[in-house]
């Protein structure tokens, strides 16, 4: 996995915050109106959870903006790659992130090596949130938590295979928890650059079990490609409503969600954080976006960016405690 460091981050910073009237005309203002495109940055490839999020408000946002969104998928690292790009970019409104739980709040802990943190960006608001769903791939005949440890303990030592979005991810946590859930039965993480990537060798029957966001699994459960087993949500996703959830199978203490939100670089102004939150209010206020975002399995997020900003503070501190206390790292 490639090495982010904090020297190559810090010196792209420096070239990128000129002086300090590139927002004095701004502030004085105190309204932004943005005058050419605005890069929204996914560090992830697309078919996945944060690239769905993206695409879903990138109509709404122009809308409300005035001026094109353009998406620029950079994956790699998992996410940390696109986030590295944001936080160095000049805050002045033009570069701004989709950034999901992983990079976000999780990374920063799986990760040797890691050395951006994510905190010192400007949160803008929730974009979207979404139970994981546990699906099996067909050939593992099992409906429900009860088949799955049936079918698990039947299994030869070793042959036990899952994927993940990428190594230390929330998918790759997500499985770890489970697995000392269920008394750590043997597995193998298959990692990946993404969701999409994992998606396609799921369906093709690579490995047997991956937790994802319901509206990366929706489409596939669908089409009989992949078979749900269980979602981590407080209560049932919208889009499996009669698959019942961790808890209500009997285990307890296993009650999480995936989010994708929109951040900024640390030191933007005030007022553009305001206007991009306004924009993204705007755009999930929409009924045919909701509808779209509803229908996959998601909840539309909205809000202040005061609230994503609690939202990652708690799951940065959720998360961390967890992988400490399981010992999960991986390589950055």
């Amino acid at each position: 996995m490639t090495r982010i460091t904090r020297r190559g981050g810090l010196a792209l910073a420096a070239a990128a915050f000129p002086a300090p009237l590139l927002t004095r005309g701004l502030r004085a203002q105190g309204i932004w109106n943005p005058t050419r495109p605005i890069t929204l940055v996914v560090g992830f490839p697309a078919g996945g959870q944060t690239d769905f999020a993206a695409r879903t408000i990138q109509a709404g946002l122009q809308n409300a903006l005035g001026v094109a969104v353009v998406i620029d998928n950079r994956a790699g690292a998992g996410g940390n790659l696109g986030t590295e790009a944001v936080m160095a970019a000049r805050p002045d409104g033009y570069t701004i992130l989709a950034g999901n739980i992983s990079p976000m709040a999780i990374n920063p802990h799986t990760m040797e090596g890691m050395t951006i943190d994510p905190r010192e960006m400007a949160p803008i608001g929730l974009v979207l949130r979404s139970s994981l769903i546990l699906c099996a791939h067909p050939s593992v005949n099992v409906r429900n938590l009860a088949e799955l440890r049936a079918w698990i303990a039947a299994q030869p030592r070793g042959s036990i295979n899952y994927g993940s979005s990428s190594a230390g991810s929330l998918t790759h946590v997500a499985m770890e928890l489970f697995r000392d859930l269920l008394g750590r039965p043997e597995m193998t993480q298959v990692a990946y650059r993404g969701s999409g990537p994992a998606m396609a060798d799921f369906v093709a029957g690579r490995f047997s079990l991956m937790f994802d966001g319901a509206s990366v699994v929706a489409p596939l459960v669908q089409a009989g490609q992949l078979r749900p087993v269980l979602a981590t949500g407080h209560t049932r996703s919208p889009a499996f409503p009669d698959l019942p959830t961790a808890g209500q199978q009997g285990l307890s203490d296993f009650a999480f969600y995936s989010w994708t939100g929109l951040f900024a670089p640390r030191g933007t102004p005030p007022e553009i954080i305001t206007r991009l939150n306004a924009a993204l209010n705007a755009a999930l206020a929409d009924a045919t976006t909701r509808h779209r975002v509803t229908t996959r399995g998601d909840e539309p997020g909205g809000g202040s960016a005061e609230d994503m900003a609690n939202i990652m503070a708690r799951d940065y501190a959720r998360w961390g405690q967890l992988v400490r206390a399981k010992q999960i790292r991986v390589e950055s």
